[in-house]
């Protein structure tokens, strides 16, 4: 198997990046690249990876997927009790990692986390189909349960208690939002000689540049 592991490898040759091709703005760029993603049909274009820590300073990971981005950051939505909701109340700050196979690319995040407004997570929530508004009512994300079976009731009750009425946001459900001060974009590049362009934001504005691979 280690020797397996160990030699997978492929060249990256789709595209390059350069410093004079990019937007000013990270999040430009970033909405440059999803609607190419989105037009290759990349598989879960809008998944990211969500690292936090908490103040024990163990990082924990796992796939959320992106509801919005506009110049202020990017949002996404989960329960406030959760692992993830813990710790992001304990060490707000976070990275996020977006990868598109099919395109050879990847994008990191890195800033300061906020919840949203409660309006903003209201919107977001109505626009849930019933059956996932029930399953936020329904889970109490992260928390141990004997089986399926718990969960399965659970659920049960919230939709015959809704049945005639629209199922409201749960207190403890919401949106947050990554603020980055950091941005980097990666195109895959013969050789391993990738090209990384860093966007950090100083003094109000973005300087950008280029790493080494």
């Amino acid at each position: 198997m280690k020797k397996r592991i160990a030699a997978i490898r492929r060249e990256y040759c789709l595209a390059e990046l350069t410093r004079a091709s990019v937007a000013d703005s990270p999040a430009d760029q970033f909405r440059k690249w999803l609607d190419e993603a989105l037009n290759a049909e990349a598989i879960d274009p809008t998944a990211m990876t969500l690292a936090t820590a908490g103040l024990d300073g163990r990082p924990s990971a796992r796939i959320v997927l992106l509801k919005d981005i506009n110049e202020t950051g990017l949002s996404f939505f989960t329960n406030y009790e959760s692992k993830k909701g813990r710790q992001l109340t304990e060490n707000p700050y976070a990275a996020l990692v977006f990868y598109w196979p099919e395109l050879e690319r990847q994008v990191r995040f890195e800033g300061r986390t906020g919840k949203l407004p409660a309006g903003e997570s209201d919107e977001y929530f109505d626009s849930r189909p019933d059956a996932s508004k029930a399953g936020a009512w329904a889970s109490r994300q992260s928390s141990m349960i004997g089986s399926r079976k718990v969960l399965e009731d659970k659920m049960l009750k919230v939709t015959e208690k809704y049945k005639s009425r629209p199922i409201p946001r749960p207190p403890g459900w919401g949106g947050y939002r990554l603020m980055p001060v950091l941005a980097e974009f990666w195109q895959g590049r013969h050789s391993r000689l990738h090209d990384r362009i860093q966007y950090l934001y100083r003094e109000d504005r973005w300087e950008i540049c280029r790493l080494s691979p």
